[in-house]
């Protein structure tokens, strides 16, 4: 009797502590799975304690423009009131100066026919150009869009920003580079995750507030991505840019990224396209 009262003191005991262990999980589960609520700007997100759960976002379309759908975008800068552009391609690369309503290219500075013009950035009164395979990049005087320097690099070019402290590039990996702006040394690289699984094929990019933005080749998405973390904060689906008759003359990918921080105008376009979109960004439910 007293061993069957035992054994029963026991197992009381026992079942209230396993209540007590899966009460305290499902609590736990519960708050670690909830979704972030949407902010209503993109550029006020905060990810806090969900940093490892990105947000989503489509667009609305806010102006189209003109572009030339013989430029093979490949890097896009606006500043003060023009585009830059960098167009990619052997024999066709080039640095332009764009008038952004008509289209027109101001000004042009032609590459020679073995490189392939990758992505550009300004840096304070210069234009750093990329090219894919030859492990050089180009300087160039913004005023006169004359060749200054070239710079080398170990990895192939792809896509390039500034923090207006460093060089920031992209290889089509995950990897992110940065590198400094004088002496070209890296300084450190910054791997690009989504709840901890690389996130590859980074292209074009342009640092826009405190974020990262770039697109994913060959998909019509754009990332968004912490400099402190590299955790992608926000995925924006740019699916339906393009109409049918837009795409009645073949197009290639969504590539260039451009943000007027005066005026907060954000503006996409892509290799080939025969336009130019300036948009606002709509937070979304999820993946569309």
């Amino acid at each position: 009797m007293i061993e069957m009262v035992g054994r029963g003191t026991m197992l009381l005991t026992c079942m209230l502590i396993l209540a007590t262990v899966f009460c305290g999980n499902d609590s736990v589960s519960s708050s670690s799975e909830a979704l972030p609520s949407k902010t209503s700007s993109p550029q006020s997100l905060t990810t806090d304690r969900y940093d490892d759960i990105p947000n989503y976002y489509s667009y609305r379309v806010v102006n189209i423009y003109p572009h030339d759908r013989r430029a093979f975008t490949q890097g896009l800068v606006y500043h003060n009131g023009v585009l830059y552009e960098g167009i990619g391609g052997y024999g066709q690369s080039a640095l332009r100066k764009v008038e952004i309503e008509t289209g027109r290219v101001l000004e042009e500075h032609n590459l020679l026919p073995e490189f392939f013009g990758e992505g550009i950035t300004i840096f304070g009164q210069h234009i750093f150009q990329l090219t894919w395979k030859s492990h050089l990049g180009f300087i160039y005087d913004q005023g006169s869009m004359r060749i200054l320097r070239q710079f080398r690099y170990a990895t192939e070019g792809w896509g390039i920003t500034n923090n207006d402290n460093a060089l920031i590039m992209s290889d089509g990996t995950s990897t992110l580079y940065y590198m400094d702006p004088t002496t070209f040394e890296l300084t450190h690289e910054l791997q690009v995750t989504e709840r901890g699984r690389p996130v590859e094929n980074l292209n074009e990019l342009e640092y826009i507030g405190d974020e990262i933005y770039s697109n994913i080749w060959m998909k019509d998405v754009i990332v968004r991505i912490s400099p402190d973390s590299g955790k992608v904060t926000s995925w924006i689906n740019m699916d339906g840019l393009l109409t049918h008759e837009d795409r009645a003359i073949p197009v290639d990918v969504l590539n260039g990224i451009a943000y007027d921080d005066s005026n907060n105008r954000l503006f996409v376009t892509g290799k080939l396209w025969p336009k130019l979109f300036e948009i606002e960004l709509i937070p979304s439910d999820g993946p569309q």
